[in-house]
């Protein structure tokens, strides 16, 4: 019920308040930008002789074994005219069809489509599918310094498709809004989503920080809840460093719940312009077994992966080189005799441009 009453005034909001509009010029602007990116992974247990052959590996998006691929080809437009504006924002390719789960072909290739009403520069409405707030890393892949994805993206929300309210207020803001259940961009019929984020920073703007949150029952009929932090500092103009944690609980009907966390460090050091490093380790708990990404059970162990990238930047390009080591407590990983190990290691050669 309240989630009713919270969506009917926020489409009050947005549809009545354009009779504040003053009558001053409107300004007219687009933007386009894109980008593409493209990687080679090599599993070092070559597991070609395990049955089906493994590639070892349990996150998003480089889910090869000893092949070059594409990742995404992206295209983004966004267009203001005065207090109103819409985005549309379409990617091609294996990472863009993982994304979007293909659910629906003709809506696979659009990651964000949303139309935007700001009545004052501190306000701002959107309608439409956004992706997620929850987590440090993003889908585009030349906003991240690894290239790899961690475990918290793979197995937390990928996009959102509701209505939502922005507001800033000096250095804080926050963000409340109605979904779809996370990464459905239809639901007919099934219950809604809560999401909102508290975001605050320091006077400087060198530490930031996040608080953000998703809850409600899936297609599943399972309660879902999640909490997430996310926090960001600048040391110096060569050193910052970033971290995640989050927890998300599922409850089936009927059933008690059980819950999947995980905590993540990153340290970015970048001696010159041209070139930088990233390291991160992160801890992921699923020993419950109750994560799990669109048709796939959870992983039923735990798991600590250290993954050092580097950024080797030549204007808009960046080749990204990276050594991923994953430890479990369990063996889930194959090797070349078909057998079962904790831990495994993989090289990945990767690039990314962007417009």
């Amino acid at each position: 019920m309240l989630r009713k009453i919270f969506a009917s005034a926020i489409l009050l909001l947005f549809f009545f308040s354009g009779f504040s509009q003053d009558s001053t010029v409107k300004k007219n602007s687009w933007t386009l930008t894109g980008s593409v990116d493209a990687y080679y992974r090599f599993n070092f247990e070559n597991a070609k002789d395990a049955d089906p052959p493994a590639i070892n590996n349990y996150t998003s998006f480089t889910n090869s074994q000893n092949s070059f691929e594409l990742g995404m080809a992206s295209l983004r437009v966004d267009h203001t005219m005065g207090k109103v504006a819409a985005t549309v924002d379409l990617g091609f390719g294996r990472r863009a069809e993982e994304f979007s789960y293909n659910d629906h072909n003709s809506l696979a290739a659009i990651k964000q489509a949303f139309l935007s009403y700001a009545p004052s520069d501190k306000i701002k409405f959107t309608l439409g599918k956004w992706g997620t707030h929850i987590g440090y890393e993003v889908l585009d892949a030349y906003l991240n310094r690894n290239y790899s994805m961690d475990y918290m993206f793979s197995y937390g929300p990928f996009s959102h498709t509701g209505i939502k309210m922005d507001a800033t207020f000096k250095q804080v803001g926050f963000m409340i809004g109605v979904e779809n259940p996370s990464d459905n961009i239809t639901a007919s019929f099934a219950k809604k989503f809560f999401i909102g984020q508290f975001s605050v920073a320091s006077a400087s703007g060198k530490v930031k920080g996040y608080l953000n949150y998703q809850g409600g029952k899936n297609g599943a009929d399972q309660s879902i809840n999640q909490f997430d932090v996310v926090i960001t500092g600048t040391v110096s103009g060569k050193f910052s460093l970033g971290y995640n944690g989050t927890v998300q609980s599922v409850k089936p009907s009927g059933a008690s719940s059980d819950s999947w966390w995980g905590s993540a460090l990153y340290l970015n050091f970048d001696p010159v312009p041209m070139f930088g490093v990233t390291l991160r380790g992160e801890y992921f708990d699923d020993q419950k077994a109750v994560s799990g990404l669109a048709s796939a059970a959870g992983l039923g162990t735990s798991v600590f992966d250290l993954t050092l990238s580097g950024n080797i930047r030549i204007d808009n390009l960046t080749i990204i080189p990276e050594f991923r080591l994953d430890n479990a407590k369990d063996p889930i990983f194959k090797n070349n005799s078909d057998e079962t190990k904790k831990s495994t290691g993989t090289f990945i050669l990767a690039a990314t441009y962007h417009f």
